[in-house]
């Protein structure tokens, strides 16, 4: 029977070490983007609907990129293309965006920047499903884990190290970006080609022809039928059209319904949301229809309604856990310079002295999860992958509602251990269970789908965020965290409704040899 070759670790390190550079982006995005955008006039209340950009793209770069990278095959191989291209992009857009001398060419730059992560990081996913046995899934995405850590690690620190270390400036005089977070993205820009170019030139993937029988002999040993076409209805075109009407229907609605109760023009993306999933089930129904199906769309659309049980399970803890990332990622900068350093004046040495210090808390977080990337297979081989992941929420729900409770932003690192744990765990867990529940030849278009889960509840939280905390709460960015620590414990709570196909199996492996440990 056909089985995927174990990996020693020096394998799976070269495999993930690309997540390193990857990470340094998307740290840098993280801890700087509010920060340049402040810089430009924009007013806390603003923030998030220009956040949307990153959302918003990976909804649509991600299932494109993995439905293509799953039929890639090339002198690069199936995804290691990909990696390619976006470390490329990803590095030019951190050259631009510091340097945005406006708004709309910083947040052009910040979709550039996003879809060209999203690029290279969906594949990234896949990679680790296409090249490990089953039994080495969890250790692999627990290796990614850490590289996530440690290269956010830097990223988020790098405005502080450049000031504290080397004194370079963290304050324009009249306002703008500082030298600091300039060169923190020149460094940034250099980590995320180099790291990623190590990982594709150091790695090699299965043939397709390989693939194909690593899935006929694990259905076979399963006993369930040769491929999932075989055991999976396709939708009918009727409920591909009342669906589509159903929903574009109510996107309709609720765009009348904002209009007419003159609410704040952010909430409008909300109808758009709706009515775009109407129209797309609409144009999905009229090819099929028409017995034009083999496209892309038609393929993506067809799979999000196919998905496993336990793809649509890890859906609901995906939601709420990254709504209550999103508001972390948005606000922590705008909650701790006004509620801890009592400043809003971007240009005031107390605003860019907390802001310099929400570097250092992310890189904080970041560190944690690094190590608790080692930790976390312990916890799980001995109370299960489903129990684990809900302590690493509640820890993370816990730590972002303790943030007005602490006056004192030299205690902040506190509740950031929390937000650690929370964060090693939303970047492993769910794909090292989601991994075993879909298809190998479907992987990467899967891992895709599964990110409209990631982004749809922060498109949420830039759509309403910004509205509830004008409308409700005077415009203090700290109810953000508030908020946000409630959704992630509603995420530990939707755990343990999700069924885990591969836990007998993962129990045995989940925790690294310590053989594995002593090397690292």
């Amino acid at each position: 029977m056909a089985t995927k070759a174990r990996l020693n670790f020096f394998q799976i390190w070269n495999m993930c070490f690309g997540f390193f550079g990857i990470q340094i982006g998307f740290g840098l995005q993280n801890a700087n983007t509010s920060r340049i955008f402040q810089s430009l006039g924009v007013e806390v209340n603003q923030l998030a609907i220009l956040w949307i950009a990153a959302p918003a793209t990976g909804l649509l770069v991600q299932p494109i990129i993995g439905y293509l990278s799953d039929k890639t095959w090339g002198r690069l191989g199936r995804r290691r293309p990909y990696f390619f291209w976006g470390a490329i992009l990803t590095s030019a857009a951190l050259l631009v965006m510091p340097n945005a001398p406006v708004l709309w060419i910083a947040a052009a730059a910040l979709w550039v920047m996003d879809a060209s992560i999203n690029i290279t990081m969906e594949p990234f996913r896949a990679f680790v499903g296409d090249n490990l046995p089953d039994e080495q899934r969890a250790s692999g995405y627990a290796m990614q884990s850490f590289f996530i850590g440690t290269g956010a690690v830097l990223a988020s620190a790098l405005p502080w190290m450049l000031t504290r270390w080397f004194g370079i400036s963290n304050a324009v005089e009249g306002g703008g970006v500082p030298l600091s977070v300039h060169i923190a993205f020149y460094v940034g820009a250099a980590g995320v080609l180099l790291a990623v170019l190590w990982t594709v030139f150091t790695t090699r993937e299965y043939s397709p022809d390989q693939m194909a029988a690593f899935e006929a002999a694990e259905r076979a040993r399963k006993g369930e039928a040769p491929s999932m076409a075989a055991d999976t209805p396709t939708r009918a075109v009727r409920a591909y059209m009342v669906g589509g009407v159903v929903w574009t229907l109510a996107g309709v609605v609720l765009a009348v319904a904002i209009f007419a109760t003159r609410l704040e023009k952010e909430v409008y993306v909300l109808a758009a949301m709706l009515g775009a999933f109407g129209l797309a089930q609409i144009a999905a129904g009229l090819l099929r229809r028409g017995g034009k199906t083999a496209n892309g769309f038609s393929e993506v659309v067809e799979d999000l309604f196919r998905m496993p049980d336990t793809m649509k399970q890890l859906a609901v803890v995906q939601f709420f856990s990254w709504f209550g990332l999103f508001a972390l990622w948005i606000y922590t900068t705008p909650a701790v310079t006004a509620f801890h350093y009592h400043a809003t004046d971007t240009a005031s040495r107390a605003y860019n002295d907390g802001a310099d210090w929400v570097g250092v808390l992310f890189a904080l977080y970041n560190g944690v999860a690094a190590l608790a990337a080692l930790v976390i297979p312990l916890i799980a081989r001995a109370v299960g992958r489903k129990a684990s992941h809900a302590l690493c929420l509640g820890l993370g729900g816990l730590g972002l509602a303790a943030f007005p409770l602490i006056r004192d932003p030299v205690l902040l690192w506190i509740p950031m251990i929390g937000v650690g744990f929370a964060w090693s765990s939303i970047l492993s867990a769910p794909y090292s269970i989601l991994s075993g529940a879909v298809p190998g030849p479907k992987m990467g278009v899967y891992m895709g789908i599964f990110n409209f889960f990631i982004v749809i509840p922060q498109l949420l939280a830039a759509t309403i965020l910004g509205v509830l905390l004008k409308t409700f709460f005077d415009g203090q960015a700290i109810w953000a965290l508030i908020l946000g620590g409630g959704s992630m414990l509603a995420a530990a709570a939707c755990v343990f409704l999700v069924r885990d196909v591969g836990e007998p199996r993962a129990l045995a492996a989940a925790a690294p040899s310590p053989e594995a440990l002593s090397k690292a």
